[in-house]
């Protein structure tokens, strides 16, 4: 009796030329519906399902592989189930290639949900999506995957189909393999299906494949990325000659995220997931310089990020000046930034596009749980922003607060950020007390402070930052307000001429 393989796939990319192999071997393919026509376009000999179940497929194709005949031939177990089988006429399925109906895709087409309510029409496309009998079979065929392979996952045929050309059936580890990934995308696809239908905007996260790093935060630790079902990969390696660490990968997301959070050509320097440098400025070659230069000494083994495509001139200044960069990320490159890149092998590169999209969610695991939240996307404008003292910052004294908002955002908290014409001339980050971060963004400014402007990412409990920034030179300062103590403070900033403003949002970063 020859093998015989079920394929129903939504998803007919290579579907074809896996068939043909398969037939090519003597099996036997059994499929359905869209499939089955595609395969008899490309010359594959099909046996309709119907056929074998002798029952017809039903309401619009919703009702076509569930049947006894075909369940059975999925489930039953070789050398225990033969007897029943050969009885009730039941003929083993040896493989089953299944990948569901589009759901996740056409809720990302009707723009996700939330709390939006749908219109009938789009309300009865997205339930049609809803796939019954393809997680049924896969769920079937990998329970006894001892027996059947499965497939879910088109990257999956050309191994598959190698692995038998070559030895006549897969191995049990291969099937164990592909078993698992089974329940990994029904669970995925069961969870998109419960946070759409309940309008739920949080929630749902399901990691995916894993991709081993070279160690995680210490090299005695493992490591590993996993992808998120329902999202595609958002970066790109360009040139990884050294493999990525759990660091390099923590660090590159603290300083994209930075960057993204400017519209202007902007590029920061990111250490142990904190800024060490941050700058703006039409060319983003300059403000690479600018971002570099705030702070060379703890620029080493940095991250560096770029909002604009990396031209040539970033690589030629990383190389001409020697500067120790583990990894530059950026939205592309030039065709001579990639080839000076060559230069510098061990300088690992990235390519992703700023997508609020990709942003949306943050988790940790904490307690033996999982911790989520929204990511803090809020944008503070001009607008936003209410004087509280005498003194009234100018129109540029506005540009440097807004853009020391914006990396006092993804600075750690305690979080103290100086600048000055739109790059960071001191960061203090990461201590117990604000005002220890104060004097440690004053330290690292040096001159440079004079003149600046301070963010803080939450209000001041007592003055003595302020006094703190007078002392360096400081002329006005932004912050959330919401102490006890605001009018200590705004009393303070009054009798030392410093202007201040209030956001109404902390931007805490834990």
């Amino acid at each position: 009796m020859p093998k015989r393989a079920l394929i129903s796939v939504s998803d007919k990319q290579g579907i074809s030329a896996f068939a043909s192999r398969l037939q090519a071997l003597g099996w036997e393919i059994l499929s359905t519906g869209g499939t089955a026509e595609t395969l008899r376009k490309e010359g594959v000999d099909v046996v309709d399902v119907s056929d074998v179940t002798q029952f017809p497929e039903c309401f619009s194709g919703r009702v076509k592989t569930m049947h006894p005949l075909i369940m059975g031939g999925v489930l039953m177990r070789r050398g225990e189930d033969d007897a029943d089988a050969k009885k009730l006429g039941i003929e083993p399925i040896d493989l089953v290639v299944v990948n569901l109906y589009p759901f996740e895709e056409t809720l990302r087409e009707l723009g996700n949900l939330g709390n939006r309510e749908l219109g009938e029409e789009d309300y009865s496309k997205l339930i049609e999506k809803i796939d019954i009998g393809g997680p049924t079979l896969l769920r079937s065929a990998a329970k006894n995957h001892k027996h059947v392979t499965v497939i879910c996952e088109t990257e999956d045929y050309d191994r598959v189909i190698e692995q038998i050309e070559k030895d006549g059936d897969t191995s049990l580890e291969l099937r164990a393999e592909l078993a698992v990934k089974v329940f990994e995308r029904t669970m995925a696809y069961d969870a998109a299906i419960t946070k759409a239908l309940s309008r739920e905007e949080k929630g749902g996260i399901l990691l995916r494949s894993k991709t081993e790093l070279r160690y995680g935060e210490n090299p005695h630790q493992q490591g590993h990325y996993s992808d998120l079902y329902g999202n595609e990969r958002a970066w790109n390696v360009i040139q990884e000659e050294k493999q990525m660490s759990y660091l390099n990968i923590l660090d590159a997301d603290g300083a994209w995220n930075l960057v993204c959070e400017y519209t202007d050509p902007t590029a920061a320097c990111i250490k142990h997931a904190n800024p060490s440098g941050v700058a703006s400025h039409e060319d983003i070659s300059k403000a690479f310089q600018r971002c570099y230069d705030a702070d060379r000494l703890s620029a080493f083994g940095v991250i560096v990020a770029l909002n604009r495509p990396c031209p040539a001139e970033v690589i030629q200044k990383i190389i001409d000046q020697k500067i120790f960069a583990e990894v530059i990320i950026a939205p592309g490159y030039e065709d001579d930034a990639l080839k000076l890149l060559k230069k510098r092998p061990k300088l690992r590169a990235i390519e992703m596009q700023c997508s609020a999209e990709q942003r949306r969610l943050t988790a940790r695991s904490m307690l033996g749980g999982m911790l989520v939240q929204d990511m803090d996307t809020k944008v503070v404008t001009k607008d936003d922003l209410t004087v509280v003292t005498d003194s009234k910052p100018s129109e540029q004294q506005i540009a440097d607060l807004l853009f020391a908002w914006g990396v006092v955002k993804h600075a750690k908290s305690n979080a103290i950020v100086f600048a000055k014409d739109l790059v960071t001339t001191g960061i203090g980050c990461g201590q117990t007390s604000r005002v220890d971060s104060t004097i440690i963004a004053a330290r690292r400014a040096g001159g440079r402070a004079k003149g600046s402007v301070m963010a803080s990412d939450a209000f001041f409990p007592f003055p003595d930052s302020v006094e703190e920034a007078a002392k360096n030179g400081i002329t006005a300062i932004i912050q959330p307000g919401g102490s006890i103590r605001d009018d200590e403070v705004i009393a303070k900033a009054n009798e030392l001429g410093i202007a201040m403003v209030t956001t109404g949002i902390r931007a805490f970063r834990h």
